[in-house]
């Protein structure tokens, strides 16, 4: 009874992690390496063909992102999801392979003229369409007897549609224990999906840590302040382009949209246009259309009661063709356009920035993370100029972000998460899906709450059943840009101070709207802290 880390282990993608129980391999899990993260995602840990069964808790691709190529080099088990999961999946895994196919394509351009041999897709469009011909479904709280001596059981995550944490009975030589994998958990009062169900009583527990150091900032209402920016943007004759990830993120817009419209809230123009030019938010908005029996919170579910539709009103277009894209740009009228990459290092998304970056009257609003060194990241931190396809673009519209859009659970929702577990308290809490300092700071803060807490490495290998280390795991390298300026990591000191910080900032967001004289003592004692510290340095 065997775990090992192939992936997540501090790092925040690629999540894969391996259960060995009678002689059977199970997969949690099997995503891609992306940004810093990447090493080499065509180099598998083990032997595909070793694998028994790969149970995925998402459909994101830093969760399911290699599940073609392990097919592709020998994988003929059983993939375990959700219903709404595997739909998800099979939309993301074939954009995925054609980003492949069309990133080989581009190197092979270039190689050919430098003498390079040539390089072959990670995996390809028809390695993706042989997943759907591995998978069964089960539906939340489902008890699946998934081989001798495995059961499992899904239970909502709250992260994206069909996301589950997942429940495993183990039993070997006569030891029965209990795992839990986490999943990635979602955050609260999100639309469309439920919040995260919690699970009670577990031996071990596998748990994600993406904002394990920090809180999100609060939003006081979303819907409000988005359809004011639009107002205001209308009035001035000006697009509103927002750069949102297809699956999820483009959704939720699409709500707030109708309700914005059922509700009259942009009054400059209140049957404004919305574009969504993604293909492959178009797939998804058709997934989130359809049969959600037992995926929505009670709040969608009443809108479906009343007859309405979630993500489809008037004024909105889906765009297919490039050539339908490129005539976005050409109509002068004043529109939503949402579109991806929603960091803006690729698609569709980047010739709309070409063309309405420069406009005074514009506006860009950020809806999502913006990862370090993303074209999105450097808009937000105050580029007064950006290159676009060979050209230099000058920023001139207003630029926004909603900072507390998360579909991640952030620090003190994943502290209410593990508490709920630890009734009674876990043999251990291995804590992955984390940046490395991220990942220490989160396993010292269960430690601290009388957990046993530990941040495994890449290649650990745990006996569940002794409950002990096998074989230590190994640290990789950090990426370029893992390191301060001075070439030194930051230490964990660092980052806690970062994380207060961040607390500090949340409490400033609540205290707005409370008497004068305590926001003037705060307002003091802040300053005698700023001061104390000026002198020091």
């Amino acid at each position: 009874m065997k775990l090992t880390f192939f992936g997540a282990a501090k790092a925040v993608t690629g999540s894969c992690h391996c259960l060995e129980v009678q002689g059977r391999k199970i997969l949690i899990d099997c995503g891609l390496q992306q940004g810093k993260d990447e090493r080499d995602n065509s180099v598998l840990d083990f032997a595909p063909n070793y694998i028994d069964y790969v149970i995925v808790t998402h459909a994101h691709i830093d969760h399911s992102g290699r599940i073609p190529l392990l097919i592709k080099e020998g994988f003929q088990g059983q993939i375990v999801t959700t219903r709404l999961t595997a739909q998800l999946m099979s939309v993301m895994l074939q954009d995925s392979a054609h980003i492949q196919e069309m990133d080989a394509q581009w190197k092979n351009q270039k190689g050919k003229r430098a003498g390079r041999p040539p390089v072959e897709p990670l995996y390809t469009v028809e390695d993706a369409a042989q997943v759907a011909a591995h998978i069964t479904t089960a539906e939340y709280g489902q008890i699946v007897d998934l081989c001798p001596g495995v059961k499992l059981r899904f239970v909502d995550a709250g992260h994206l549609l069909g996301s589950a944490s997942v429940e495993l009975w183990l039993e070997e030589n006569g030891v029965e224990k209990k795992i839990v994998f986490s999943g990635d958990i979602g955050n609260i009062n999100q639309p469309i999906i439920r919040d995260p169900v919690p699970l009670q009583g577990a031996d071990y527990v596998v748990m994600e840590s993406t904002y394990g150091d920090r809180n999100h900032n609060p939003v006081t209402s979303y819907t409000a302040e988005l359809a004011k920016i639009i107002d205001d943007t209308f009035s001035k004759g000006g697009n509103v382009i927002i750069p949102s990830f297809a699956v999820g993120r483009t959704q939720e817009l699409l709500y707030f949209m109708r309700e914005m419209k059922k509700e009259g809230m942009v009054k400059s123009n209140p049957d404004f246009t919305v574009c969504v030019d993604s293909p492959l938010a178009n797939e998804a908005t058709k997934i989130f259309s359809g049969d959600l029996r037992g995926y929505l919170d009670e709040e969608a579910l009443e809108v479906v009661k009343e007859g309405d539709k979630l993500f489809t009103f008037p004024g909105l277009m889906m765009t297919e063709s490039s050539e339908e894209s490129k005539q976005l740009n050409l109509d002068k009228s004043s529109k939503v356009i949402i579109s991806a990459s929603g960091m803006c290092d690729a698609g569709r998304i980047r010739h709309h920035l070409k063309h309405n970056l420069w406009r005074e009257e514009c506006a860009i609003v950020f809806v999502g993370y913006q990862g370090e060194g993303t074209l999105g990241r450097h808009l937000l931190d105050g580029a007064k100029q950006v290159r676009l396809f060979g050209e230099e673009i000058a920023v001139n519209a207003s630029i926004y972000n909603f900072q507390g859009l998360s579909s991640h659970a952030d620090r003190s929702h994943l502290l209410q998460w593990i508490q709920a577990v630890k009734d009674p308290a876990p043999q251990q809490v291995f804590v992955v899906h984390g940046d490395a300092p991220v990942t220490e700071i989160f396993a010292n803060t269960l430690r601290e709450m009388g957990l046993s807490a530990h941040a495994p490495l890449y290649e650990e290998v745990f006996d569940l059943a002794a409950n002990k280390m096998l074989a230590a795991g190994v640290e990789l390298a950090p990426k370029k840009g893992s390191f301060t300026s001075d070439g030194s990591r930051p230490s964990n000191a660092y980052h806690e101070l970062e994380r207060a910080a961040m607390d500090l900032v949340a409490i400033i967001h609540a205290s707005k709207g409370s008497p004068n004289k305590d926001l003037k003592k705060m307002t003091n004692q802040l300053r005698a802290v700023i001061e104390k510290w000026n002198s020091v340095g």
